[in-house]
């Protein structure tokens, strides 16, 4: 008997001085992901991405993205109650209309429950993303 793990739905958002359409490839390409957020990211014809960290593969689909506004990944199924709750992450441009800043607002449902331990997951991965951009 497999034991259910609640998944945990964690949002924040972090000012990127950069514009949305710089910002855009680094958030639903390969090569834009790789630089950024994970070790390395791969596409197969099947447009599956295979994301690494520490030697460890998951492979996700985009499931639906609007250029220049959002991205969102849906982790492929690892077991019967991913097939029914699957973990996913969303990256979505947002910019203030008053002050035309931009934000990237982090929608992320996994069984990672620690919001301490992903918000500091996001901060270190938003940090590398502005180095890259130099936003």
């Amino acid at each position: 008997m497999t034991t259910a793990t609640k998944k945990t739905l964690f949002t924040t958002d972090f000012e990127i001085h950069a514009s949305v359409k710089m910002l855009y490839p680094y958030i639903d390409s390969a090569s834009g992901l790789s630089e950024w957020f994970a070790d390395d990211v791969r596409i197969s014809p099947e447009k599956v991405f295979t994301f690494l960290w520490d030697h460890e593969e998951h492979k996700a689909k985009l499931v639906s993205h609007r250029t220049n506004h959002f991205a969102k990944f849906e982790y492929l199924p690892e077991n019967k109650i991913d097939e029914k709750d699957p973990s996913y992450f969303e990256l979505r441009l947002e910019v203030n209309e008053l002050t035309q800043t931009t934000f990237l607002k982090i929608t992320d449902y996994s069984d990672l429950d620690d919001l301490d331990e992903l918000q500091d997951l996001w901060e270190g991965l938003i940090e590398n993303l502005k180095k890259v951009v130099g936003g």
